[in-house]
């Protein structure tokens, strides 16, 4: 039996970091986007005798963990305890000692492994490993959403509407919001089952909207995946349909509201500028050219429409969201990590980039701070080549980067849309999130990297106080 202990410093008090663990959204922020883990279920919170389940693949096997969570003293300690699941025994106690203002986060987890001194010999080194990884994740994540918090702690809570709430940043950003003690409702294309979903329908816009509740911002997320495949006929439409035509029509659903949404907050992209070489773009930049642009140009017009119902509109424009949960990086983590990766040709073309927390903060600051209007960068404040991301990400797993990709390949395999997505060279500046002091968590490519694919060293990791595993009395 092995007993894992890791501390470390949270800039609230004792209180307001425990708030932050009750709240529904705690336990999806805190699910490392490395891990092949998925909530099944969580009832109760996380009081005695609640109960969380878990499914995990782990290679070909797919396992359930259940645990329940006990101990619960309000603002000191709660424990979850392993009902079934991978470990012989896991019991792990959360606990807040107050520091003045401040306070530090123990996490004491006594486990065993199963098969006795069998399991222990095989897979003990790789899950303290895996622990150490976790945990430092966690503290990160745990950090900067109580900063986030904080730094709007006096402003009133926000009932926001998501559609897309089901996707890699519409959920994420669902649950920092709650987190931090805002309502999410979703918008749901199927009809709405709880109170916390609306029913809309992308080419009409919300249904029966005189009917709904207020809520006070809408986030628009929801569309047709852009690098999904091949540009074919169909999907060009379908692409146009999603993010110009739905838009109008949820824009245009708004002014039959009785009461509109103050803040419309929509996801648009880079791609708005098109290929543009070594060229520097912040948001005073020309719009470019082909497809991808077109209908970037014309969704942002499409939103722009929620201003006539007296809506403050603010246009993110997405560079590559970096998560291993999907998009890019995940294509691209296993072939880098058999050490097949390289750069696409010489590796000269620009990539505008963003770490997946700071794709939702951007969106949290979006909704809450009134400066945020009409179009900003979401991009990280350097672009890099990808000659550059190869090199990173090669460091990152410790892998080399030797073999290069050949952009005919790419051409031949996806046609327009690996011109205008894979093989583009765009090179953002975000001028406006640095005029409005927007504090990037990862502000750096390998600092993004190491955070999203569990490589954190202990030099990376603000505020750990300590990390050992060591044998349990």
């Amino acid at each position: 039996m092995r007993r894992f202990i890791h501390e470390g410093q949270l800039p609230v008090d004792a209180a307001s970091a425990f708030a932050w663990h009750a709240r529904p959204g705690a336990l999806p922020r805190l699910i490392p986007p490395w891990e092949s883990v998925s909530v099944e279920s969580a009832t109760g919170g996380i009081e005695d005798g609640a109960e969380v389940v878990l499914r995990l693949r782990m290679g070909p096997l797919r396992l359930r963990w259940v645990a329940e969570h006990g101990d619960y003293r309000p603002n000191e300690s709660f424990q979850d305890v392993q009902r079934s699941g991978p470990f012989a025994r896991w019991e792990h106690t959360h606990r807040f000692l107050p520091e003045g203002e401040t306070c530090r986060l123990r996490d004491d987890v006594i486990y065993k492994l199963p098969l006795g001194p069998v399991g222990a010999l095989l897979g003990g080194a790789s899950v303290r490993a895996k622990l150490r990884a976790q945990f430092r994740f966690r503290h990160a994540v745990t950090r900067g959403d109580l900063a986030v918090h904080a730094r709007h702690g006096a402003a009133p809570r926000q009932t926001v509407a998501i559609s897309g709430a089901g996707g890699l940043v519409g959920s994420a950003l669902a649950a920092l919001l709650t987190t931090g003690g805002h309502r999410v409702v979703r918008l749901v294309r199927r009809p709405a089952r709880t109170p916390d979903e609306i029913h809309w329908d992308p080419a009409a816009g919300l249904v029966d909207p005189g009917t709904l509740a207020p809520f006070d911002a809408l986030v628009h997320l929801a569309g047709e995946n852009i690098g999904a495949g091949r540009w074919t006929r169909t999907r060009r439409a379908a692409i146009r349909a999603s993010r110009v035509e739905g838009t109008r029509a949820l824009m245009a659903s708004l002014g039959r509201m009785p009461t509109p949404p103050r803040t419309v907050v929509v996801a648009s992209a880079v791609g708005w500028y098109g290929d543009r070489g070594d060229e520097s773009l912040d948001e005073s930049a020309t719009p470019g050219t082909g497809f991808l642009a077109e209908v970037c140009r014309d969704w942002e017009v499409a939103a722009q429409e929620a201003e006539a119902h007296g809506a403050r509109v603010a246009l993110a424009r997405f560079g590559v969201v970096l998560t291993p949960a999907g998009g890019a990086l995940a294509k691209l983590r296993t072939p880098f990590s058999l050490g097949l990766g390289g750069p696409i040709g010489r590796g000269g073309r620009w990539m505008s980039w963003i770490a997946h927390d700071d794709a939702i903060g951007v969106l949290h600051e979006a909704i809450m701070d009134p400066r945020y209007v009409g179009a900003f960068n979401a991009v990280a404040p350097e672009a890099v080549t990808n000659r550059a991301f190869t090199a990173g990400l090669g460091r990152v797993l410790r892998r080399p980067t030797l073999l290069p990709l050949p952009p005919f390949l790419l051409k031949w395999m996806f046609g327009e849309m690996a011109e205008q997505t894979l093989l583009a060279s765009t090179r953002v500046v975000p001028a406006r999130l640095a005029a409005w002091d927007y504090p990037f968590r990862h502000p750096t490519l390998e600092g993004a990297l190491r955070h999203g694919l569990g490589r954190l060293r202990a030099e990376d990791v603000v505020g750990e106080v300590e990390a050992r595993d060591l044998p349990a009395s």
